[in-house]
């Protein structure tokens, strides 16, 4: 099944938009060394101009490194800016839906109650595995969006790829593939496949395997007309300069990055190990990310106890199919050693303390 004509995806107001021209868009260009249009303070440089609006600098370091082409990069205030922009161009309130997995991030939900759109979750079955029969079987004529997360949080395992591309190749409109983990794993990024996919929008994050979660630097990857929706409805200046200077260091450090992933990768496999010897665990899900999820005997309790001693980890246990689940991110290796030492405790104290 075909993408519609994107004309009938987008909302009319969306489309009839003219956005707000700043003063940085009207001489886009041109070499200028006298700044006199933009109100601002001439004094306290760099930090009295507006930053550049379109972060085209740093989408020209970013994009041989994501395989991409600058023209197909979305910066934005952390990935929840382009989740929510989505649900801003595509889905008339109170008329439009989306359809999800679930469990997955709950920021999807959030941002359709939000927007007043109806929010359609299909569950993963009790191993966390996508059918795209189910998915798909959810959607209507008004249903504009199609979120997938892979690796899946809170699960942590990567989607079935030749499912995802059925839901990709069978949904007249636009999916959103949240790869804000993918760094961890070993499957092939959808980004590389944006030419093949006209209705693909790729999430990915500065927060995770970059070790810059604190600045607040979202990605989305989609096709040049797409990506054109995302900075017409866009705030101005949405990426602040400093995030823009922090980022364009960390992309000089690439090969630390690639350092830490195998760390933390030989870590996590690690941790689960030992996790799963503990006698409060009673199951270790598999996982391509950086952290994992494992049901434990009385995970409340469990966690409780975990607060009390410094530890936090994430209780998920009123999360659809994570009953008694908490989900654990892999640290430093003092960090996993305090907590399995903290959990072998709990056993020997029979969880009273």
């Amino acid at each position: 099944m075909s993408m519609k004509p994107l004309q009938q995806l987008v909302r009319p107001n969306i489309w009839a938009l003219k956005p707000y021209s700043s003063a940085r868009d009207e001489y886009h260009g041109v070499e200028a060394s006298v700044f006199l249009d933009a109100n601002e303070n001439p004094y306290n440089a760099p930090y009295n101009r507006y930053p550049d609006p379109l972060q085209e600098d740093l989408k020209k370091a970013l994009a041989p490194l994501k395989g991409v082409r600058p023209g197909q990069i979305f910066l934005g205030n952390g990935s929840d800016e382009a989740i929510d922009l989505v649900f801003r161009i595509f889905c008339e309130p109170k008329e439009d839906n989306v359809v999800a997995i679930a469990p997955t991030y709950g920021m999807y939900k959030v941002c359709a109650d939000i927007n007043n759109v109806a929010y359609r979750p299909v569950s993963l079955d009790e191993d966390f595995r996508l059918d795209a029969g189910k998915l798909l079987a959810a959607a209507d004529g008004r249903t504009k969006l199609i979120f997938m997360c892979s690796p899946n949080n809170p699960s942590g395992n990567d989607l079935d790829r030749g499912e995802m591309e059925k839901v990709i190749e069978n949904f007249p409109g636009v999916v959103v593939v949240d790869e804000a983990y993918a760094d961890f794993s070993a499957q092939k990024p959808f980004r590389t496949e944006l030419d093949r996919y006209p209705n693909l929008v790729v999430l990915n994050t500065f927060s995770k395997a970059w070790g810059s979660a604190g600045i607040r630097l979202g990605m989305a990857f989609a096709q040049e007309d797409l990506i054109g929706l995302f900075n017409k409805v866009k705030y101005p200046y949405n990426v602040n300069q400093l995030t823009q200077q922090q980022a364009a260091e960390m992309l000089s450090k690439r090969f630390d990055v690639e350092k830490w992933v195998k760390v933390l990768l030989r870590e996590r496999d690690q941790v689960m190990a030992a996790f799963a010897e503990l006698d409060v665990c009673g199951k270790v899900f598999p996982s391509d990310a950086n952290f994992f999820l494992a049901r434990v005997k009385g995970a409340d309790a469990v966690y409780a106890y975990l607060v009390r001693n410094g530890i936090i980890v994430r209780n998920r246990s009123r999360v659809e199919l994570c009953g008694d689940c908490l989900r654990v991110t892999i640290g430093t290796p003092q960090e996993n050693n305090c907590l399995l030492g903290a959990l072998r405790a709990y056993k020997a104290e029979g969880g009273s303390r």
